[in-house]
């Protein structure tokens, strides 16, 4: 029997996900002149108090992230107490954010950008912040949820965290693992085929129970697309060259929008509506920050969205 908890919660969900800009509202900021015309279209919707007074672009694209944190936040309000891991493992994707700023700054001694606030979403974020050097970084990761970052890793350090990320999620919530097994991939392909490199360790064991091995050895995409499991065929479907990898990364990001809306549309309360609602407003954030990057170009239109129309 689902309990009152998990009625209110998923009302909730779904309300957030009213609240979308939605796909008409991207494709009019990617014809926009510039980006303030492209910022003004945001008016009226969830964006609009953390955007207002955005000057450029990457400030923009700040304010969608922010945004989307905002709405787990509050969605996390939302949830039975004992569920409250649903929405730490969508929030991880902002402390892994704040943890590749931060070893950005270890590294080369530029100031990191303001991290985001997880407030009771945080998982290890409160401890490993007052890392002051890589060493101690690692050091700290390594006896928290991220795990162990060896040397070999630290060029991977972003695909690393993205993995574990990814995983965490889907081992809290099953209908995710498709989403994790589709970064994977993407995450194989751009190593091998585009940096031309060899995975690191981590990444390698973090990779093998979702894709495999065989992707390691890949020299093209035909290959690279034989070597993955048969439910990833879809994803790669009309990429012939390494360069064209950003279509399947814009094909996941909408399979991830449509397995939302799925998931928005179960007819019993409880973690699956949830979970579709944070995903659908998720890429809703992405749609956004692909059009104003059009509108700031003035290019009148989006080659990314246009891609996935």
């Amino acid at each position: 029997m689902v309990g009152a908890d998990w009625v209110a919660a998923t009302v909730r969900a779904r309300a957030l996900a009213r609240r979308r800009a939605g796909t008409g509202t991207s494709a009019a900021i990617a014809r926009a002149a510039t980006l303030q015309d492209g910022l003004q279209l945001l008016e009226g919707t969830a964006y609009e108090q953390l955007i207002t007074g955005a000057t450029d672009l990457t400030a923009a694209e700040r304010a969608t992230r922010e945004t989307v944190l905002w709405q787990v936040r509050v969605m996390a309000g939302w949830l039975p107490a004992s569920s409250s891991r649903l929405c730490r493992s969508v929030a991880a994707a902002f402390e892994r954010d704040n943890l590749l700023a931060l070893a950005g700054q270890l590294a080369d001694g530029h100031a990191a950008p303001e991290a985001f606030d997880l407030g009771t979403l945080d998982t290890a974020w409160s401890r490993l912040r007052s890392a002051g050097s890589t060493s101690e970084l690692h050091a700290e990761l390594s006896r928290s949820p991220w795990g162990a970052v060896g040397p070999e890793d630290s060029p991977a350090l972003q695909d690393v965290l993205t993995m574990v990320w990814l995983r965490r999620l889907a081992d809290t919530a099953a209908p995710a693992r498709p989403w994790a097994l589709a970064g994977g991939a993407l995450i194989a392909a751009r190593t091998v085929l585009v940096d031309r490199a060899r995975p690191s360790p981590r990444l390698r064991q973090l990779l093998l129970p979702l894709i495999g091995a065989a992707w390691e050895t890949a020299t093209d995409v035909e290959s690279m697309q034989g070597s993955l499991p048969r439910a990833l065929g879809p994803l790669f479907a009309g990429v012939t060259a390494p360069t064209d990898l950003w279509r399947a990364e814009a094909r996941a990001m909408t399979t991830v929008e449509a397995d939302g809306f799925r998931l928005l549309r179960s007819a019993l309360p409880g973690p699956d509506v949830v979970l579709g609602s944070l995903a659908v407003l998720t890429i809703d954030a992405w749609r956004i920050r692909a059009a104003l990057a059009a509108s700031a170009l003035g290019s009148g239109h989006s080659e990314v969205l246009d891609a996935v129309a």
